[in-house]
């Protein structure tokens, strides 16, 4: 139904191997909402990838609820399977079909696929359509991943790493072909491990680690939770920030680390940034630069992860 979830995930468990077993997936909630692009970050190891395999039927949970455009993956797998589009990492593809050839067999097996020649010229495929998927490039095999995930007009694609390997025109274009499909409604779910491409691409952000979603919202709310933001501006030494102060939203913060360099710090928005700019107006203050500092999504992914390095 249309105001169902695209993805509903409820205390998903999800264990490898045995004495002792290692839990891949603790416990883990997780709601995508139709007609989004919801990015599911975390460094190696965090259980994503097992999470999203779980949703695409690829593995059995021991645990939990998954529902998937509101069907079981794995009972309902041939009712789900040509209303979902999958772009795995790697494999997928007999190495040795030619690119279009596989394109096109792909598109035969939809009752209402989107046209292949677009495909091709869109992504950049014309140049190498005959040749062997093994002799592609790995742009090329994750430009022919992503045409073969989109090309059957899915409800619902899941897209793993989809600009890995590509080059900056390449990326720009899987960007634009992902926004495409949120502006037709197609619900998308992301796993990348570049934090601008979530930045650019998502409405909705989900970090895991150890198995469980430890923090979750949109970029922008990921972004100003936390430390504060900041606004610099440089000036002539000395200004009395007393009288800023008075004028500034409560809570904020002016300081001078070093002379001329001034540091706002609160809730930084229009509003600020334009009593700044009226303030140094009205004294005499021609600053040499105002910038306005935010956090990045990386920022707080390494807040909330760590810096140390994962296997």
């Amino acid at each position: 139904m249309e105001h169902e979830p695209a993805v509903e995930v409820a205390g998903l468990v999800k264990r490898y191997g045995t004495r002792p077993a290692k839990t891949a997936v603790d416990g883990l909630d997780l709601t995508v909402l139709r007609g989004t692009v919801t990015a599911v970050l975390g460094p190696n190891g965090a259980g994503k990838t097992t999470t999203v395999e779980v949703c695409e039927g690829f593995r059995r949970p021991d645990a939990g609820t998954v529902r998937v455009l509101g069907l079981d993956p794995l009972r309902d797998a041939a009712a789900l399977r040509p209303r979902i589009g999958v772009m795995l990492q790697s494999g997928g593809v007999y190495p040795g079909a030619r690119a279009q050839e596989m394109l096109r067999h792909t598109a035969r097996l939809h009752a209402d696929p989107l046209d292949v020649d677009m495909l091709v010229e869109r992504l950049g495929l014309d140049a190498c359509g005959r040749t062997a998927y093994r002799r592609l490039s790995g742009g090329q095999q994750q430009r022919l991943a992503l045409a073969m995930a989109v090309v059957g007009r899915p409800e619902l694609v899941f897209l793993d790493e989809p600009t890995a390997g590509l080059d900056p025109q390449a990326r720009r274009a899987t960007w634009d072909l992902v926004r495409e499909l949120r502006a037709d409604g197609v619900s998308v779910v992301l796993t990348t491990h570049f934090m601008d491409e979530a930045e650019q691409l998502a409405d909705h952000v989900a970090i895991i680690d150890g198995g469980r979603v430890i923090a979750e919202g949109s970029p922008a709310r990921l972004c100003r939770g936390g430390a504060e933001n900041s606004l610099r501006f440089g000036g002539r030494p000395g200004l009395d920030l007393e009288t800023l102060l008075k004028a500034l939203p409560p809570d904020s913060v002016a300081v001078e680390p070093s002379p001329g360099s001034y540091r706002v710090q609160g809730d930084v928005g229009p509003q600020l940034l334009a009593t700044v700019a009226s303030w140094c107006a009205q004294h005499g203050v021609m600053p040499d630069s105002i910038t306005v500092e935010r956090r990045t999504l990386e920022d707080v992914f390494l807040e909330l992860t760590g810096k140390e390095l994962r296997g």
